[in-house]
């Protein structure tokens, strides 16, 4: 299928996509300008209004859905005024809501849900030629995000799935009621994707997964995440290794050796505490408890002193106490995360969490959130001052929230993660033009609790992802064959 032309200028229609939510978001988010390049469309030129606008929506909170339907808002006059423009609902929310979406915003053309992202073309091409809306959710995965063309967003790193779905049952979690059973894909199919992308100059790939060191439960290897990392430090030009995020239940001590083993592993570890208080840790249905986590970060530490370690934390799930809090912050001040992602529990409607007693008032939840965070900074800061005066080696990134021309200095992440923001001037007073891709090694000159400073800029190694970047070459998949795991072959006749 190709797209219709526009009838005044000849040229494929455009399209934008808007992606709201977590990492796997992003990645489906790929595969949907994948879907749409491959479908005859072209993405659309900075400045310039599209002729199709798509969302990859987020349910896990309660105000992803105000930001939704505030974003479909604004685009009433938009849809007033050129009533070819079409838009597309994708995601969580748009599985958990399904033909709601429609009765609150009407000019909405296509809801799509998190099982059919494949379908997304042809619901748009329906919806124009039948001049009505289209909703189509499945109750089950029907082809692997992984096996479908992608346009990559980054020259020189990529996200790369190796599961979805999640077999937890947290009761804050509306995410397995959307996503569905974790299904997990090929170890060949992986490392397969991931030579290519380094082919075409990826640096640097995040092993992407709900709960991504379950990896392999569905063909019962419970080895089969430590030896795909160790697989991963084969790849020839394969720099930096990640992944995203684990479960402390299914953190084993043969995962930690492959991180310390492996050469292109980095030392990093965001691995989600939600509560330190063994009794909510319980209510959320997390099978840890305090002392477990607290071990795994020791044993993580033993092997790789210079890990850095984040986390995801809740403040005021139902039933919390004021001791249950302090728990938690006695727990973040002996594993001084590097830094946190700190969450006020709000309801979500169809989870367990949302009809428990005792619900703790807005007020106590804000209370509790501001002294978490006030603790964490102060670690983060402290943590970040013991950089001063070292050397760190840096990959210049995109879009990490400084302006070049503004500061002199470009920003990147650390093979730690940290953030740092380094001058583009060498300590011979040479200017340099440091595009995404290219490593620099510098030395820290100031720290702040979320970023560093880096204006002694010491080496610069330029790299076939920089000089990709700047020639306006991103990476791309055309899409394959794959299958689910358990399910036959289909061959082509």
């Amino acid at each position: 299928m190709t797209s219709t032309p526009d009838n005044k200028t000849g040229q494929a229609s455009t399209y934008e996509v808007r992606t709201m939510g977590c990492q796997m978001n992003v990645h489906d988010s790929e595969r949907f300008a994948g879907l749409l390049d491959a479908a005859g469309y072209s993405a659309v030129s900075e400045g310039q209004q599209p002729d199709i606008i798509v969302f990859n929506t987020c349910a896990v909170r309660e105000n992803a859905s105000n930001k939704l339907y505030g974003a479909l808002s604004q685009l009433v006059p938009l849809k007033e005024k050129n009533p070819k423009l079409q838009i597309a609902v994708g995601g969580c929310l748009a599985q958990k809501d399904r033909g709601d979406i429609i009765k609150r915003a009407p000019y909405v053309d296509v809801v799509f849900g998190t099982h059919n992202l494949d379908a997304l073309p042809i619901l748009l091409e329906r919806a124009r030629i039948e001049k009505d809306s289209q909703i189509e959710i499945l109750e089950s995965l029907d082809v692997f995000p992984s096996t479908l063309p992608a346009r990559r967003d980054a020259a020189h790193s990529a996200w790369v799935s190796v599961s979805v779905g999640c077999n937890n049952t947290c009761t804050f979690c509306i995410v397995p009621a959307l996503r569905g059973r974790e299904k997990d894909r090929r170890p060949a199919d992986i490392l397969n994707e991931i030579k290519v992308l380094v082919e075409q100059g990826v640096l640097e790939v995040t092993l992407l997964g709900q709960n991504v060191n379950a990896y392999g439960v569905e063909f019962g290897d419970r080895n089969a995440f430590s030896d795909l990392l160790k697989a991963c430090g084969e790849i020839d030009g394969l720099e930096r290794v990640r992944f995203t995020s684990p479960h402390p239940r299914d953190f084993t001590d043969n995962v930690i050796e492959a991180m310390a083993t492996t050469w292109n592993v980095m030392p990093q570890l965001h691995m989600p505490l939600q509560s330190g208080s063994d009794r909510i840790l319980q209510a959320m249905r997390r099978s840890y408890r305090q002392d477990k986590y607290l071990g795994i970060i020791e044993r993580v530490r033993a092997a790789m002193p210079d890990a850095a370690i984040t986390t995801d934390i809740i403040t005021g799930f139902p039933g919390e106490t004021e001791e249950d809090f302090q728990q938690t912050l006695e727990v973040v001040r002996e594993a001084r995360f590097s830094s946190a992602f700190t969450f006020q529990y709000s309801k979500r409607p169809g989870t367990p969490a949302a009809t428990m007693p005792d619900q703790v008032p807005k007020e106590v939840i804000q209370d509790r959130h501001e002294r978490l965070v006030e603790l964490q900074n102060s670690i983060a800061w402290d943590e970040n001052k013991k950089f001063l005066g070292k050397e760190i080696e840096v990959m210049v990134a995109t879009g990490e929230g400084r302006k070049d021309d503004e500061t002199g200095r470009v920003s990147g992440r650390a093979r730690d993660f940290r953030l740092a923001h380094v001058s583009r001037t060498d300590i011979n007073g040479v200017e340099h033009n440091l595009r995404p891709g290219d490593v620099v090694i510098a030395e820290v000159t100031h720290a702040a609790p979320f970023h560093f400073l880096a204006d002694k800029l010491i080496s610069v190694r330029k790299t076939q992802a920089g000089d990709n970047y700047e020639a306006g070459n991103m990476p791309s998949t055309p899409g394959t064959p794959g299958v689910m795991l358990g399910m036959p072959t289909i061959q082509a006749k």
